[in-house]
């Protein structure tokens, strides 16, 4: 047992500052609801419940060993071959198994590590540049590898775009985008890549491009920025949305074979090493598309369902046809006050204030549930409306 008088723990100054993950909040209201026998309908955390393709599953069952081995952090030749298969096929870009690719345990864990070879707190120029409202990821990574977090804010007008003109180069090491976008959806255009890159190279800024919703679209597909550069560029690339894999952890980085170098040094004193059935079911996911057009019909139709809702309805909200998010502006501005109103119906939002400043005054709405509870849900949400 602890002594009243003892020195109290000390913990990284990071740790400290940092506080609780945003959206735990979220999820600790959503459990006290649960346990009072409250029907939600969860369109809070960006986790979709469509089935995990057959295949894919029957890929991970058939890979379980019999003797279990540890991984190797640069995974399977057949797990790099299937991913460079899919970049060739969706966006045209030839990439080198052996060199310019690597598999990560998710892409929340990669976007979290990328920093560690890149960055020190004796470095000069330690900035770590990234568009607010955003993922909080890219921030809490370049903090805890010593790095200087240097926040960009988006706004509607400029279609949430990150700036690059407030961008300092001076400063900043590694300059992160995240299209299609979250939490808002919006899309970059690939001329909008293309003057990202040459930004990048003209001020020798690392370029890193978190792509974990490029194949949740309608219409036309969103580019990679591999499409553009490759040099001193990452391209982030997650099975989670893209098949339906949340639980299985599995991503890949792609890009400039220094700096897949460099990660490949670095990975193997980290642990994150993929285990062999994951990257098999991995593999398997890669090698197929079918599976992937199916899921962007389903989104597609939830989407649609929302949409028609919140026109109907009055509510403002920015127009997409990617990702699974819809960021809607809430009546009144108090985006807080709004999700906890529509918490009463049931029905659990993201406050866009949860993704950092410039989120305020919005609701991210997930499109994770079913199409009946959407149904269900856009219901309740209309008589709080009307």
């Amino acid at each position: 047992m602890r002594k009243a008088d003892a020195t109290p723990l000390r913990l990284n100054p990071v740790l400290e500052r940092q506080g609780e993950y945003p959206l735990l909040r979220l999820d600790e209201r959503r459990e006290r609801l649960k346990e009072q026998g409250v029907r939600l309908f969860d369109f809070g955390a960006g986790d979709p419940r469509e089935p995990t393709d057959p295949r894919i599953r029957r890929a991970l069952l058939e890979a379980v060993p019999e003797v279990s081995q540890y991984p190797s952090a640069s995974g399977t030749r057949a797990l790099r071959e299937a991913f460079c298969g899919w970049m060739e096929r969706r966006h045209g870009v030839e990439l080198d198994p052996d060199a310019e690719v690597l598999p990560a345990s998710g892409s929340k864990e990669a976007i979290f590590h990328a920093h560690l070879p890149f960055l020190h707190h004796t470095h000069e120029r330690r900035g770590v540049a990234y568009g607010t409202p955003g993922y909080p990821v890219y921030e809490r990574g370049a903090l805890f590898a010593g790095g200087e977090a240097l926040p960009v804010r988006l706004v509607r007008e400029d279609g949430f775009l990150l700036p690059l003109e407030a961008v300092d180069p001076q400063r900043t090491r590694i300059l992160w985008l995240n299209y299609p976008h979250n939490p808002t959806g919006a899309r970059a255009p690939r001329s909008y890549l293309e003057e990202a890159a040459a930004f990048c190279r003209e001020h020798d800024i690392l370029l890193f491009s978190d792509e974990c919703y490029n194949e949740i679209y309608s219409g036309d597909p969103p580019p990679s920025v591999l499409e553009v550069s490759r040099e001193r560029t990452l391209a982030f690339c997650s099975l989670s949305k893209r098949s339906g894999m949340t639980g299985y952890r599995s991503a890949m980085m792609a890009g400039d074979a220094e700096l897949i170098s460099a990660l490949g040094k670095l990975r193997p004193s980290v642990g994150v090493a993929s285990p062999s059935f994951v990257q098999a079911a991995a593999a398997a996911a890669w090698s197929d598309d079918e599976h992937v057009e199916e899921r962007r019909r389903t989104f597609a139709r939830k989407r649609g369902l929302f949409v028609e809702f919140f026109r109907r309805a009055g509510l403002d909200f920015l127009p997409t046809d990617a990702t699974f998010y819809l960021w809607v502006a809430v009546p009144g501005g108090d985006d807080e006050a709004y999700a906890l109103r529509l918490l009463e119906e049931g029905i659990v939002v993201a406050p866009g204030r949860s993704f950092g400043p410039g989120g305020e005054g919005y609701v991210r709405v997930a499109l994770v549930p079913s199409l009946e509870e959407c149904e269900e849900a856009v219901r309740r949400w209309e008589a709080l409306a009307a």
